[in-house]
């Protein structure tokens, strides 16, 4: 045998890197299982072993994991990407590995099917409906009451995901989703929510265990792109016991408590009300490691490969990070100031997504973000003015597309 492999379907630009390093390591062999490996970047760069596969079909991943075996050992099989996350669970359930429930996972994922057990639970939620085309979708508001969010049914990284303030706004991209065929298996699926005003909340948790609670919050509407967060989040110690209590009763209506999952929450007149749960870790656990120095990725790593995890603090600090969102479309020119910043006292993690020469379209979900970057501090304030000060460093420029007819 050359080893112990650890199989990872698909990565992600935020975490996919993170999971090769950790295996790494914990003395094993990450090797890439994708249907576009030149989507990752880092594996070239970190010469990491990829196969082409279609990671959509399960008896090709059955095919190619039972050829590796042949050569490797395989302690485990995972991934950090939400959507290829079931049929994870089904390769751990056909080799006879640790790994996810894959009916919940698919249940979960389905953001209308979640709604409702969550419902059906008594777990506080918006009031939602689910539509099939435009006409649909504005009878749904009309009940509802404006204003209304608007989201695909299956989705992620807040991509389709748009508040609607009017009649307007909601017929406009009601008719953008349902004319988004690639994205729907049959017909389409939107669904309509309740706008949960208040502050912004997202439970981090592994098993059934609760590691903390961030705040955040975002870049300006109609979207929800994420601009800024801190973790652990300034709450009293009754308003974490209600997200506490909240998040367990959401595990339990989905079946789930195997591995990471994150709620998100908006605080509103009512309390905690849950916005989504996500049985996956989130984006961004660097600020957890930051702030606790628990490492999630190698903890659930753990968990596959049927180790012994630990998820004790080693320290509590406070964590910030700040997402870096261009205010406009087109050509990025330059962009620097990243290693000074990454100088500044205080800063743990500086990161930049892109190139110069990289044409920038926002589309108002998780690829608009050029990078990030973190502090931690013992205290919250002195972690602030450190992030403060690294993102000022930061600059680009970026030359507008030109109009039509330039």
């Amino acid at each position: 045998m050359a080893g112990r492999a650890l199989i990872l379907v698909e990565g992600t630009r935020s975490n996919g890197l993170l999971y090769v390093k950790a295996a790494q390591r914990l003395g094993l062999f990450p090797i890439t299982l994708s249907a576009d490996p030149t989507r990752y970047d880092y594996l070239a760069a970190e010469g990491i072993e990829t196969i082409l596969v279609d990671t959509g079909n399960l008896n090709a991943l059955i095919r190619e994991s039972a050829r590796l075996r042949v050569t490797y050992g395989i302690a485990g099989i995972t991934s950090a990407e939400e959507v290829v996350y079931a049929t994870v669970g089904k390769l751990c359930q056909h080799f006879d590995l640790p790994g996810p429930n894959p009916a919940s996972i698919e249940r979960c994922c389905d953001k209308f099917a979640q709604r409702q057990l969550l419902a059906q639970a008594g777990v506080p939620i918006p009031a939602y409906g689910l539509a099939a085309n435009a006409t649909e979708v504005e009878s749904s508001a009309a009940k509802i009451g404006l204003p209304v969010v608007l989201k695909p049914a299956i989705g992620r990284g807040s991509s389709g995901v748009r508040l609607c303030r009017n009649a307007e706004e909601v017929a406009e991209h009601a008719t953008f989703l349902a004319a988004r065929n690639d994205t729907w298996r049959s017909s389409p699926r939107i669904l309509v929510e309740e706008f949960a005003q208040g502050p912004y909340y997202c439970a981090h948790i592994m098993g059934n265990e609760l590691i903390g609670i961030v705040a955040a919050d975002f870049g300006p509407p109609p979207h929800f792109v994420f601009r800024h967060g801190i973790f652990p989040a300034p709450l009293t110690d009754d308003e974490y016991e209600r997200i506490a209590d909240v998040s367990l009763s959401c595990l339990r209506a989905l079946d789930l408590g195997w591995g990471p999952t994150c709620i998100e929450f908006r605080w509103t007149k009512r309390g905690p009300v849950v916005i989504e749960v996500n049985p996956r870790l989130s984006g961004g656990p660097h600020s957890i490691q930051a702030a606790y120095g628990i490492d999630l990725i190698a903890e659930h790593i753990k968990l596959v490969i049927g180790d012994e995890w630990d998820l004790h603090r080693r320290h509590s600090h406070f964590a910030a990070w700040r997402a870096l969102l261009p205010d406009r479309d087109g050509i990025l020119d330059w962009i620097g100031g990243d290693r000074r910043a990454a100088a500044v006292p205080g800063v743990v993690d500086v990161r930049l997504y892109i190139k110069p020469k990289t044409p920038i379209v926002r589309k108002g979900d998780w690829q608009d973000s050029l990078g990030y970057v973190i502090a931690v501090s013992p205290t919250l304030a002195e972690t602030e003015t450190a992030l403060q000060r690294a993102v000022d460093l930061i600059e680009w420029s970026i030359t507008p597309f030109p109009a039509l007819g330039e």
